[in-house]
């Protein structure tokens, strides 16, 4: 039944081309394709970053780390997982191979290689479906449309064939999808809009047996639901040896190839970019072209260097093209046009363009120069469905880096109107080049998205000589003044990114890279030899590129503490990115925001993670931040042994991968906060032995989470504090002695001082948990009750009850200071509780072989009447039993009658605990 589309789509995908396809160079996809490297899960900067900048973060904690999945298993289920996998979203940058893996998938098939069980395969891309969005389909014509080879498929035989949808590149889509609000289709003869079909599909609603795999760049990513993604993959291009590969396949020439992988390695920014398989094939262009030339030339070392090179090879006509200085007339014309397209496109955030987007540019469509010739590897023109040609630059860093020459074009001719609606608004009519280079790096720090960095670094990158010979009258009239080009170089020095991310703010290091300035480099390379003595004091900019440096470098940094270095606040936090290379990080009293925390979360969550321990005392951290960082707690990727937090801190054994105590002392913990670090906590559970939320306004609502936790059974927990403004009520009592019966083995230290909302019937809950047989307590305190400490190895029992004075009770010929902050009311529960205690003393801790085993209890508060007497019976019976405990609260350690106590005790060689 699908013979002939299985041959139509071997047709359509055995062949491929770097560039265009009418470069000629189309080849069988076959004999060039490398595999690429696919991994489970995104890398955590998707959103907020360039994606450039994304490569430069991430690129120490790539492929050697994670288990990757093989092409032709994109939907199959691993060992470890237990559903079947109906969506997948698969993310990469652009230019890391996605398309290609999706033709490779789709070619195996089709040969039939891989993957027979599936019936057919369906590629749709984005750029094919744009050209129809206003149309009215059934899912059926839909297929039959760009299928024609599906034409005799009946609509019955959907639903019992296995279909496998391929959508290909939705960061290129022009389509609305609405998840949320999407009427019901599931007839696939139903006519419908183009996004009705496509969400229903993806959702499962319509042809629910057929399987969905969407690719995207990282931006576009969040616009399908993860709750209709059943596995997230990722793209990551070449690793470090396949660049080398990729060198050595295209150039059988091992001196060449040695020369071109040795120049990339020296430069960082360039062989990071490598990591883009497109990259690859620009510096391979660019390099052959410098290196088999009679005439010496030197080799670019940065970006704008590379496309600078790059723009020229591909836009000669003749072989000796490349040694003249400036482009004919035309086709400098329609360069700028091109350039126009991709900066008005840039900043509307399309990649795809269409024959009427062209047009409004003034690019006529008839002429062969737009798609061939000048052109040729710059511009791709694709010639797809109903021949409605599709237009698209060769990759995205391209169109930024023509977009930049653009604008540095009507910079140098004065096209106020152009500058001024690009910066919306300018002080001065002709500003200089280093006032104009100021706010455009202004206005790209102020895009939450990052999507004009690349275009400020190339702007940055054409104030530079060389590359302004290179590109010749392109550029119209530059600027000649060095002091011009050096009050450049300070403005990036001396901005201020107060409110930018730390990430971000590394891109002004960059910039002034590509105008080849080194002296902060050298400063930070200088500064680095003896750093920890080093008394110099370090701007803002210098941090940014320390930060740089620390997270690039190939030694994993053993500590770094933020307070011993010379510094503002801000630098401070623009230090923060070296975070992913560090064992231990300080980072105290930095005023730390949600975006700082996305940054420590994702060198939690990178892997390989090298963090540790991580000091963040003083930062008094809203509920936003606290989320944030516990989603990397909870990243199986975590190796966090220590984590403090203001006064306080988490403590673990270096055995375990996940917190094993954890101390989060007055960090404002809100119910979302505790919700969050539950929920982060459940994930890691089992190596939890010690929880501290002193200090934090966690009420009923809060501890509800909490006791959801302690319930587990593979809860391990021993230790767990409560103290100072937590304000539990009976009801939080009583949910938390429920959550401990059903797990009250593991349970040795409770405190919950200072909890002046526990009542008499909150304290009946507690001791209905005393009373079970199972209860394993050895500590529990409280301040409006009482403290009740056992030690096994010191046969020590202290019970203490302090504050207010105590009342004329009959309770206190028993103990006199007993029923200090109890109401009377309460005077029986605490004999009740007295009688448990000595019961519990007598089975837990005088063992059968004890040849004399004597406690006694006592309690001695010097806020009670009866101190005096209650200090020297406790002295008497101290020096007439040996193994006795005698213990004095520390409150009275300062009164005459703890002399007279602990004279006597010492004397008696008996035991003594001072509380």
């Amino acid at each position: 039944m699908f013979g002939e589309h299985q041959i139509s789509l071997r047709s359509r995908s055995e062949h491929v081309a770097e560039g265009t396809e009418e470069a000629g160079r189309e080849t069988l996809l076959n004999r060039v394709y490398t595999e690429l490297y696919i991994t489970e899960g995104l890398r955590p900067e998707g959103h907020t970053q360039h994606e450039v900048m994304q490569l430069e973060t991430t690129t120490k904690t790539n492929q050697l780390h994670d288990t990757a999945i093989k092409n032709p298993d994109i939907f199959k289920v691993l060992p470890d997982q237990h559903r079947s996998i109906r969506v997948v979203l698969t993310s990469g940058v652009a230019g890391a191979g996605k398309s290609f893996s999706v033709q490779k998938f789709t070619l195996d098939w089709a040969e039939g290689l891989e993957n027979q069980d599936i019936s057919a395969v369906v590629p749709l891309s984005f750029r094919e479906i744009n050209l129809i969005r206003d149309e009215q389909h059934s899912l059926l014509t839909l297929i039959q449309l760009f299928h024609p080879t599906l034409q005799k498929i009946p609509a019955e035989q959907l639903s019992v064939c296995k279909l496998l949808f391929i959508f290909d590149g939705l960061d290129e889509s022009r389509l609305s999808l609405d998840f949320n609000n999407s009427p019901l289709v599931s007839d696939v003869t139903h006519k419908s809009s183009v996004n009705v079909l496509l969400t229903n599909l993806i959702q499962g609603r319509l042809l629910p047996s057929a399987l969905v795999w969407i690719t995207s760049r990282p931006a576009a990513a969040n616009q399908i639901p993860p709750s209709c993604v059943d596995r997230l993959t990722e793209v990551r291009g070449f690793n470090d040896a396949q660049k080398e590969e990729y060198f050595r396949r295209r150039f059988p020439d091992e001196e060449l190839s040695s020369r071109i992988i040795s120049h990339i390695k020296g430069s960082m920014s360039l062989y990071i970019m490598c990591e883009v398989p497109v990259f690859c094939w620009i510096t391979a262009v660019v390099l052959e072209n410098l290196l088999t030339t009679k005439k010496r030339k030197k080799l670019p070392t940065t970006l704008t260097d590379m496309y600078s090179h790059f723009l020229m090879v591909q836009t000669k006509r003749k072989k000796n093209k490349y040694q003249q200085e400036h482009q004919t007339s035309p086709d400098r014309e329609v360069l700028l046009k091109l350039g126009r397209l991709a900066f008005e496109h840039l900043e509307k955030g399309n990649i795809m363009f269409y024959q009427e987007d062209l047009q409004q540019c003034g690019l006529d469509v008839t002429e062969a120069s737009v798609y061939s010739g000048v052109c040729t590897e710059i511009f791709r023109r694709e010639c797809e469905i109903f021949q409605k040609p599709v237009y698209s630059f060769v990759h995205l860093t391209i169109q930024e880096f023509l977009a930049a020459v653009y604008v540095f074009h009507c910079y140098s001719n004065r096209k106020v109107k152009v500058i001024k609606d690009f910066l919306k608004y300018m002080i001065m009519k002709n500003p200089s080049l280093d006032e104009f280079l100021s706010r455009v790096m202004k206005k790209s720090l102020q895009s939450k998205t990052g999507h004009l960095d690349l275009l400020v670094r190339f702007l940055h990158g054409l104030s530079v000589k060389s590359n302004q010979r290179l590109l010749g009258g392109l550029l119209g009239q530059t600027e000649k003044n060095p002091e011009t080009i050096q009050r450049a170089i300070n403005n990036l020095k001396e901005i201020n990114s107060e409110g930018v991310s730390p990430d971000r703010s590394i891109n002004i290091y960059h910039c002034l890279m590509e105008m080849k300035d080194l002296s902060v480099y050298q400063e930070i390379q200088e500064f680095l030899k003896s750093w920890n003595k080093s008394e110099k004091k370090l701007s803002e900019f210098h941090c940014s590129a320390l930060a740089y440096t620390l997270q690039m470098s190939e030694d994993v940094l053993d500590e770094l503490d933020l307070d011993q270095l010379h510094t503002s606040a801000e630098g401070k936090q623009r230090l923060i990115p070296a975070v992913r290379n560090c064992r231990k990080f300080t980072l105290p009293a930095c005023k730390l925001s949600e975006t700082h925390c996305e940054i420590v979360a994702s060198a939690l969550k990178s892997n390989p993670s090298h963090l540790t321990e991580l000091d963040l005392s003083r930062n008094i951290l809203e509920d936003s931040s606290i989320v944030v960082l516990c989603s990397g707690l909870e990243s199986p990727n975590c190796r966090l042994q220590t984590l403090s937090s203001w006064t306080s801190s988490y403590i673990t054994d270096p055995e375990h991968t996940f917190l094993s105590d954890c101390r989060l002392e007055n960090c404002s913990l809100s119910e979302i906060s505790c919700e969050a670090l539950v929920s982060a906590l459940k994930k890691n559970l089992s190596n939890l032995k010690e929880l501290d939320l002193s200090g934090n306004t966690l009420h009923d609502s809060g501890f509800l989470h909490l006791c959801g936790f302690l319930e587990s059974p593979d809860c391990r927990l021993q230790t767990l504090r409560s103290d100072s403004i937590c304000s539990l009520s009976e009801i939080s009592c009583e949910v938390l002695v429920s959550a401990l019966k059903k797990n009250p083995f593991n349970l040795k230290e409770l405190d919950l001082s200072e909890n002046w909302n526990l009542q008499d019937s909150g304290v009946l809950h507690l001791c209905g948990f005393l009373e079970s047989p199972d209860c394993r307590l050895q500590t529990l305190r409280s301040d409006s009750m009482f403290q009740l400490c056992s030690d096994q190895h010191d046969d020590k029992v202290v019970l203490t009850h302090s504050e207010q004075k105590c009342p004329d009770s009959d309770l206190q010929q028993y103990l006199p200071a007993a029923a200090c902050s109890l109401q009377r009311s309460a005077e029986e529960l605490l004999l009740f509780f007295l009688q448990l205690l000595v019961s519990k003393l007598s089975a837990d801790i005088c063992s059968p072989q004890s040849s004399a085993c004597s406690h006694q209890l006592f309690f001695v508060s010097s806020r009670c009447d009866s101190f005096k007497a209650c200090a020297e019976e406790a002295a008497v019976h101290a020096h007439m039993h040996s193994e006795s405990c005698c213990c004095v609260s520390a409150d009275a350690a300062e009164s005459p009658a703890a002399a007279v106590c602990e004279q006597t005790v010492t004397e008696s060689c008996c035991s003594w605990m001072l509380l």
